[in-house]
């Protein structure tokens, strides 16, 4: 992290709450309503946010799991969601949710009618405007994370030196 953090601030809590107070708070907010209001299926939310952790290269977004209910994915759902073409371990919602997730973050501009028709097979309306809305949010926020070097700051266990 190359940002100057006082000494005995959370760099987190520092950069999203007080540095920029008119700004970071309600990034925050948002951050946070992505997991609290989703209604989509614990598999699609993670393999879609999971898909944009790898692309950001956000250490912290990578290893973190959503947890609904006392329930997870399984250990190995990030390499199925890493080899999203090929394997056999996502269903349909599941990879597309991965597909899409890769194509808002890569290549938005060649997301073109034959994908939308295959989306529209397996979402509603709202749960792809709301998964939309839940790529922008990691993109932005995992990369701005990634950027400023706050992901080494919050890093899990699993990925400390």
């Amino acid at each position: 992290m190359f940002l100057d953090i006082p000494d005995g601030k959370d760099p987190i809590t520092y950069v999203w709450g007080e540095l920029v107070p008119g700004i970071g708070p309600a990034a925050a907010t948002l951050a946070m309503s992505v997991y609290e209001h989703s209604t989509l299926g614990l598999r699609e939310f993670e393999a879609a946010r999971l898909r944009i952790a790898q692309i950001n290269g956000c250490l912290f977004c990578q290893d973190w799991r959503t947890e609904r209910d006392g329930k997870k994915v399984e250990d190995t759902f990030d390499r199925a969601v890493e080899a999203w073409r090929t394997t056999r371990d996502l269903d349909d919602r599941t990879r597309l949710a991965a597909e899409y997730a890769e194509r808002y973050a890569l290549d938005h501009h060649g997301i073109d009618d034959g994908f939308w028709q295959r989306m529209r097979i397996h979402y509603s309306d709202r749960e792809i405007v709301e998964l939309s809305m839940c790529l922008g949010s990691w993109l932005a926020f995992g990369r701005l994370n990634r950027v400023l070097g706050l992901d080494t700051a919050c890093v899990l266990p699993s990925h400390r030196g």
